[in-house]
C-alpha cells in the first residue's frame, strides 16, 4: 500500500517539525520544545508555513491500516454469512409456516443489531476521545468476535422453542452495541496516521477490508450450499461459519493491542496533561450540539453510503432467491463475482479522491444512482446470467464512489477532540435508521405493493439525500483534518 522504510529507534508515530524553526541560523523562539521529545503546541492547520507539522512513519502507517481494516472485515464476514444465509437461518430459529414471514423475521433480528448501534457509539465514541482509540478499537473487536462466535452455538427453534429466537436477538445485539464503536473508529484510526495527500487511498482499505470480509463469509456459504445437502446445512452446517469468528477475533485482538496511539490524540493527551489533567474533556453534548451541521452532512452523507451498500450487499442475494425464483448457487455466484470486482477497483478509486477531490467522486455515485438504478434493476429482472451479472456490476461500481471516499471524508468533518465521538453518533444513527433497515423495508415494500422495482426506487431516494449533501459539504482531499497540523510522510 506504502512504501514502508525502517522505524526509527525510538519508534515514534510523529515528530514536531518546524521549517522555519529549524534552520540553524535563527534562535528557536522560547515557546518552541527544544527537545523532539517534549511536548508540542498544535497549530491549526491554516497556520503560518512555521507551524508544527506531523511526519509519520510509513511503516506504522501501515499497521494501523491492517490492524483497522481487519476489523472491518470481521464486522463484515458476520453481515455476509448472516445475509447469504438467511434463508436458512429463518428456518432454523422461527416457526414454520410462511417462508416470506419467516424470512421477516431473520432480517428483523439483522435490524435490530442496528438499533442499538447508536447506544454504542454514544458509550464508545466519548470513550475513545477519552482514553484513546487504540483501547476501544480493541475491545469493540473481542465483543464483535463474541457475538458471532455465540451464534453458532445456539440451538435450534425445533429443540428451545421461542428460547432460540430470544438467544439469536441477543447475540445480535451484542454485535450491534459494539459496531456502534467499530466503523467510525477505525476510520478514525486510519485517517489520523495517514498523511493528508494519501488520506483518500489508505482510506480506501478499510472498505476494501469489508469486501474482503463479506467475500469470505458469503464464498464460504456458497461453498457450503453447493457441496452439503439441504438437510446439513439446515441440521449443523451452518453453524461452520460463526464459529469461525471465534479464532478471526483472537487475531484481529492481537493486532490491534500492538498499535500505537494515533499522532492527533497522543497530542490531545499532552495538551490535557500540560493543562493538569489526566484525559481530555469531552462532553456528549459537545459532540451533539456543537457540530449539528457536521452531524447533518455526516447522516447524509452515510444515508447514501449504507442504503445502497446494504441493498447491494445485504438484500440482492435474498432478493434473486426469494423474489425472483432465480437458482440460488448461481446468484451467490453472481454477487461474489461483483464484490470481487469492487475489490479490485477500490485502491484506484481511492487514489482518484486524493487526485480529483472527494466530492467529485461521492457527487458522480450519487447521479448514478439515481439515474440507473432504474435500467440496473431491470437488467437484473430480466433473469439471464449475463443480464443479472451486468446490472449488478453497474451497481457494484457506483457503490465504489462511496466505498473508496466515505473513510477519509467523514472523519475530516469533525476537529480531533470530538471526532471519534461525533462520527460515531452521526454514522450509527443513520446506519441504524437507514442502512441497516433496508432488507427489512424493502422486503415490507414488496410484500405490501406487489412492486418488484421497490429497490431501485429506495436507491434512487437515498441518491437524492446523499446530493444534498455533497451540495453543502467542503472538500477535504489534500488538507489537514480539522483541528490537526499538516501530516506528510517521512
Amino acid at each position: 500500500m506504502v512504501a514502508c522504510g525502517p522505524p526509527p529507534a525510538p519508534c515514534r508515530a510523529a515528530l514536531s517539525l518546524s521549517s522555519t524553526e529549524r534552520q540553524a541560523s535563527e534562535p528557536l523562539p522560547a515557546a518552541t520544545p527544544v527537545a523532539p521529545v517534549a511536548p508540542r503546541t498544535q497549530a491549526p492547520p491554516s497556520a503560518h508555513p512555521s507551524a508544527d507539522v506531523t511526519v509519520v512513519d510509513p511503516a506504522l502507517v501501515k499497521r494501523a491500516v491492517k490492524a483497522a481494516a481487519l476489523g472491518n472485515a470481521m464486522e463484515w464476514f458476520d453481515f455476509g454469512v448472516y445475509s447469504y444465509i438467511a434463508v436458512t437461518l429463518g428456518k432454523v430459529f422461527f416457526p414454520s409456516g410462511n417462508p416470506t414471514a419467516q424470512l421477516l423475521s431473520t432480517f428483523g433480528a439483522f435490524a435490530a443489531a442496528f438499533l442499538i448501534r447508536p447506544l454504542g457509539g454514544m458509550v464508545f465514541g466519548p470513550l475513545g476521545d477519552r482514553i484513546g482509540r487504540q483501547k476501544i478499537l480493541a475491545l469493540t473487536m473481542i465483543m464483535m468476535a463474541a457475538g458471532t462466535f455465540a451464534i453458532g452455538l445456539i440451538p435450534s427453534y425445533a429443540s428451545i422453542g421461542v428460547g432460540a429466537p430470544v438467544l439469536l436477538l441477543l447475540a445480535r445485539l451484542v454485535q450491534g452495541f459494539s459496531t456502534g464503536g467499530e466503523y467510525a473508529g477505525a476510520s478514525t484510526f486510519i485517517a489520523e496516521y495517514a498523511p493528508d495527500k494519501k488520506r483518500g487511498f489508505l482510506g480506501s482499505w478499510l472498505e476494501f477490508g469489508t469486501l474482503a470480509g463479506y467475500i469470505g463469509g458469503a464464498g464460504l456459504v456458497t461453498l457450503m450450499t453447493a457441496l452439503l445437502s439441504s438437510d446439513d446445512l439446515l441440521s449443523w452446517g451452518w453453524r461452520i461459519p460463526f464459529l469461525i469468528a471465534g479464532p478471526m477475533g483472537l487475531i484481529g485482538l492481537y493486532l490491534r493491542m500492538k498499535l500505537e496511539e494515533t499522532p492527533a490524540f497522543a497530542a490531545e493527551l499532552a495538551k490535557a496533561q500540560k493543562d493538569e489533567r489526566s484525559r481530555p474533556k469531552v462532553r456528549l453534548r459537545e459532540m451533539v450540539t456543537g457540530q449539528w451541521k457536521a452531524l447533518l452532512l455526516c447522516m447524509g452523507l452515510v444515508l447514501v453510503f449504507n442504503v445502497t451498500d446494504y441493498m447491494l450487499l445485504s438484500y440482492m442475494p435474498s432478493y434473486l432467491t426469494s423474489e425472483l425464483k432465480y437458482d440460488e448457487t448461481h446468484g451467490l455466484l453472481v454477487v461474489l463475482a461483483v464484490m470481487a470486482l469492487m475489490m479490485c477497483v477500490q485502491p484506484f478509486a481511492g487514489a482518484l479522491t486524493d487526485r480529483v477531490g472527494r466530492r467529485p467522486v461521492i457527487a458522480a455515485g450519487c447521479a448514478g444512482f439515481l439515474l440507473l438504478s432504474v435500467p440496473a434493476l431491470l437488467l437484473i429482472r430480466q433473469g439471464s446470467l449475463w443480464a443479472i451479472a451486468l446490472g449488478m456490476a453497474a451497481l457494484g461500481l457506483l457503490l465504489v464512489c462511496f466505498t473508496a471516499s466515505m473513510p477519509s471524508t467523514l472523519p475530516a468533518l469533525f476537529p480531533t477532540k470530538v471526532r471519534y465521538g461525533s462520527l460515531s453518533i452521526g454514522f450509527n444513527i443513520s446506519v441504524s435508521v437507514f442502512g441497516g433497515t433496508t432488507p427489512l423495508v424493502v422486503t415490507a415494500l414488496i410484500g405490501a405493493t406487489g412492486n418488484m422495482m421497490m429497490p431501485a426506487y429506495y436507491m434512487m431516494a437515498a441518491a437524492v439525500v446523499g446530493g444534498i449533501a455533497v451540495w453543502f459539504m467542503t472538500e477535504s482531499a489534500g488538507k489537514p483534518l480539522p483541528g490537526s497540523p499538516p501530516a506528510v510522510e517521512r
